[in-house]
């Protein structure tokens, strides 16, 4: 579903990644783990068409993606929670949820979406005309998975989703992580917490210093002696 091939991208003239390839596969959720600054964000935002791809190719479906302006990217069936969940705080939850679904293939099924996203977080239902910015952390981030719900994507894109959450709401979120993909969204995950994100994920990719150092299975990363003392500290 989704090919990166050598893809660099960066900040000025700062490259935070230089040649990252990878594959998504339908159906797949796959996580891309490394420390602070290894440019996993970056990968995200480059897919996302957030940040131009300075070299390299990314494809989705096979088309590429180079050049695409992030509506176009979201119109192709990509959809992106960023870190740091970026909410718009004076709108109601649902007004949030409603700018998830911008496209005109999202807006013709919303009343779908927002259905299946109150059945997947009915604490959101609860608080549909509460404002984004008076609810909780954890809330906030269902929220902010629930908006990218909302584009009805075909891949998901999520950056950091434990970050900053009680040890609770990270069970409850890797949980939900999980039914998303078993309903057939395929899913890219960044997350810090390297541990669970292997559990929930069937591969995952390791990036240091800007480039893929090692790729496997789920089983194979866990019992990685570099995986182990490096991120699971052991």
């Amino acid at each position: 579903m989704l090919t990166l091939d050598r893809v660099a991208a960066g900040y000025g003239d700062l490259l935070a990644i230089r040649a990252v390839s990878l594959e998504v596969r339908e159906g797949e959720c796959v996580a891309l783990i490394g420390a602070n600054g290894a440019g996993k964000t970056t990968t995200l935002r480059a897919i996302s068409g957030l940040i131009p791809i300075r070299a390299g190719r990314a494809l989705f479906q096979g088309r590429p993606l180079d050049g695409l302006p992030p509506r176009r990217v979201v119109e192709l069936g990509v959809a992106h929670v960023p870190e740091g969940r970026q909410l718009f705080p004076s709108l109601t939850v649902r007004e949030n949820l409603e700018m998830g679904a911008r496209t005109p293939a999202a807006r013709a099924g919303r009343t779908a979406s927002f259905d299946a996203v109150f059945a997947l977080f009915p604490r959101l239902r609860e608080r549909e005309r509460q404002l984004a910015g008076t609810l909780s952390g954890g809330e906030q981030q269902m929220l902010a998975i629930g908006r990218g719900l909302m584009a009805r994507p075909r891949l998901l894109l999520l950056d950091e989703p434990s970050l900053g959450l009680a040890p609770l709401m990270v069970r409850a979120i890797f949980e939900i992580v999980e039914t998303v993909n078993r309903g057939g969204t395929t899913i890219l995950l960044v997350e810090q917490n390297v541990r669970r994100a292997l559990e929930v994920c069937h591969r995952g990719y390791v990036l240091e210093n800007g480039e893929v150092t090692l790729t496997g299975g789920r089983a194979e990363l866990l019992g990685s002696a570099h995986i182990r003392q490096a991120y699971l500290g052991l």
